[in-house]
């Protein structure tokens, strides 16, 4: 499809199928809608679920999204007969920080890392197949997990299905599937753009647990060339400590950009002198707001 469908910075959740990997979905998004793409935490061929593909500017947000917590729900395969109450009771005691060492097929150097089990419920148990969802720390391998807790019941046992359904502030209810973008992709061509408008998501909505700094329109375009945002181009100030990293907002809700604080929010005030907060990721492309400053 010739164009661009999305010139600006979007987020689009894909339902990935399984068979292809993370990058050529990713590339097939990209392909429909004519834009730049990138995709926040890779899935196995074979494993299904919620897959964020950024889209344009919004392929810097990678770096933060890349380390949201994540859900799945799988199906381990236990390799001999037990007890439902030990199988509920092992897995209990999966939750918390456990060490794992990526599995040989990944494509990561094999070291020995930590990572957190916030939740592992056990749904179903029938026979030697075990119905769970877990959520955990960006980075968790599952079949690893599998494993472990194959050994802990004490007959061994591997992942045999694999289904993302959350990563970071996106689910399921968001996602959608690539013939359904494809879709919608056609009708915008012919002028409906209904149906993409719904699938493509604003930056903003990446970033709900951030603070939001809420800047004037003059001191937009200013940030968006890469200038320190004064507290004088400030409208609304949340508590905040130095070095914290929160989003700077119009008073629309838009994103403007990622920034790192340089003081604490006890030691300013909207309206006040000196630097608030320096930007580190933009996104709002600049001219998108008028010039409210002067080259010196």
């Amino acid at each position: 499809m010739s164009g661009s469908l999305c010139p600006g910075p979007g987020i689009v959740v894909i339902d990935k199928p399984r068979g292809p990997s993370s990058h050529q979905v990713a590339a097939w998004v990209g392909e429909i809608l004519g834009a730049q793409v990138g995709h926040a935490g890779t899935l196995d061929p074979q494993v299904s679920g919620v897959l964020v593909v950024m889209l344009n500017r919004a392929v810097r947000l990678a770096r933060l999204l890349l380390r949201h917590d994540k859900e799945y729900v799988c199906v381990l395969r236990l390799h001999g007969d037990a007890d439902e109450a030990r199988v509920r009771e092992v897995a209990a005691e999966f939750v918390g920080r456990l060490y794992q060492r990526p599995p040989r097929r990944s494509a990561v150097k094999r070291q020995l890392r930590i990572r957190r089990v916030h939740a592992l419920e056990v749904l179903e148990v029938r026979g030697r197949l075990v119905l769970f969802r877990v959520r955990c720390d960006a980075g968790t391998y599952i079949r690893s997990l599998c494993h472990h807790l194959g050994l802990a019941i004490g007959c061994g046992g591997q992942m045999a299905e694999l289904r993302r359904t959350r990563s970071g502030a996106f689910g399921e209810e968001q996602a959608v599937t690539l013939h359904a973008l494809k879709d919608a992709a056609v009708r915008a061509a012919e002028g409906d753009r209904s149906a993409l408008a719904s699938m493509v998501l604003p930056v903003e909505a990446a970033v709900p647990d951030l603070k939001a700094v809420v800047i004037g329109d003059r001191a937009v375009d200013a940030v968006c060339h890469g200038a320190a945002l004064a507290g004088v181009g400030v409208l609304e100030l949340p508590g905040f400590r130095a070095g914290e990293t929160v989003a700077l907002v119009t008073r629309k809700g838009e994103l403007v950009a990622l920034a790192r604080t340089l003081v604490e929010s006890a030691a300013t005030s909207p309206g006040r002198t000196g630097l608030v907060a320096a930007p580190e990721t933009v996104f709002m492309a600049p001219g998108t707001y008028p010039r409210g400053w002067r080259r010196k």
